[in-house]
């Protein structure tokens, strides 16, 4: 079965590409588009009370298509932001200690690496940082730093954004969680809505970050944290949208929520969030399940694979695969493939209007709905053109 017509748009707008990157920048479906209409229309039609539809109705529906995905007792630990280094500040900015000592991994996205840095130059923080490869060994090393304690955050990928690689023992994180330390942080942005993701039985110890411009299919501005109760209750960077609701906190000073809006941060464009709803009730509508679409996207990666494998792919079937597909095991969605020449397969690939990304010397290949057999023929035949 295609799902080519539900994006429609997007694919007319650039017949010629084949798009490849779906782990990167996926593309939106045609819902989205009547999504942003809504959200201006509503602002037009409701002015300065479309914040009371947006609190009403949007953020709740919102909430509650994040809480069904994840499995979460209460939609209310759920709360919104443009980006997830906006909900890291407010996090990190709860620790009552200085420097704050962080333990994470020396894989983790742009987002956090770059402040993780920042932070360590301004003495704010001391972070331990366990190195991802080798893998094989990955998850215990990094139990093991986490048990020796000592530690006021962990934060660690759930899938690794350049290796595609997943670590899978979530629960053994959680159970060293703490209100009072440590604070276990999850990035999901790679995990949510790629591969099936159960918290019901972590909800209450685990903080987990996403988002949704890759596989949610919502674009920029959907990115959320979902925040355990009794965990940091009062944020130090901390907006005034915090301040709606039943608030805690000593009198006369400054009140929190006690579900997740107590990471409120102050005005935002809410279209992405129409966007999300939108997205996820077509998902609805066409009975389409995260790891209905995973399977879809399962069954592409390993035809490229195979033909990788068979030394279909030209250059590219020398490469080494950094995620290959072994079992059934939930996976990324995008392959991997470390070799000395990635940037520049990318940058040949995307003269011939294949889309891709390089991380280093680590070329992706994203695969999603709007795919199909004859998209990986296609690339197979692309990537075998290459000198």
């Amino acid at each position: 079965m295609s799902f080519k017509p539900l994006f429609s748009r997007a694919l007319s707008l650039a017949p010629g590409r084949l798009h490849f990157a779906a782990h990167s920048h996926h593309l939106w479906p045609d819902v989205s588009f009547d999504a942003q209409q809504a959200a201006w229309d509503d602002a037009a039609r409701h002015a300065d009370r479309k914040w009371d539809l947006i609190f009403g109705e949007i953020v709740p529906e919102a909430q509650g298509h994040v809480a069904r995905e994840l499995g979460l007792p209460s939609s209310d630990s759920v709360v919104f932001a443009p980006n997830t280094h906006d909900l890291l500040v407010r996090l990190v900015s709860g620790l009552d200690r200085t420097p704050a000592r962080i333990l994470s991994t020396d894989g983790e996205f742009h987002s956090f690496r770059r402040q993780a840095q920042r932070w360590e130059e301004a003495g704010q923080a001391v972070v331990e940082r366990v190195a991802v490869e080798p893998f094989a060994d990955f998850a215990d090393r990094f139990l093991a730093a986490a048990r020796r304690g000592g530690h006021d955050l962990i934060l660690v990928s759930q899938v690794f954004f350049r290796s595609g690689r997943v670590f899978d023992r979530l629960a053994e994180l959680a159970a060293l969680a703490r209100p009072d330390g440590p604070w276990v942080v999850v990035d999901g942005y790679h995990g949510f809505m790629a591969l099936p993701t159960d918290l019901s039985g972590l909800a209450d110890r685990l903080f987990y970050v996403a988002g949704g411009y890759k596989y949610a299919m919502a674009g920029e501005g959907a990115c959320f944290l979902h925040a355990p109760p009794g965990f940091c209750p009062r944020p130090v960077m901390t907006g005034w949208f915090a301040e709606f609701g039943d608030l805690e906190g000593p009198a006369g000073g400054v009140g929190y929520r006690a579900d997740g809006g107590r990471f409120w941060g102050a005005t935002f464009d809410v279209s992405a969030l129409y966007r999300f709803n939108a997205v996820r009730r077509l998902l609805d509508d066409q009975g389409l399940t995260t790891a209905g679409i995973a399977d879809h996207a399962r069954g592409l990666q390993a035809r490229f694979a195979q033909a990788l494998g068979d030394g279909d792919c030209g250059p590219l079937s020398h490469a080494e695969a950094l995620n290959p597909i072994t079992d059934d095991a939930p996976r990324a969605r995008f392959l991997a493939l470390r070799h000395p020449q990635a940037a520049a397969w990318r940058a040949a690939l995307l003269e011939r209007g294949v889309v891709t990304d390089v991380r280093d010397d680590v070329i992706r290949f994203g695969f999603g709905l709007y795919q199909d057999d004859a998209d990986v023929e296609a690339l197979v035949s692309a990537c075998a053109a290459l000198d």
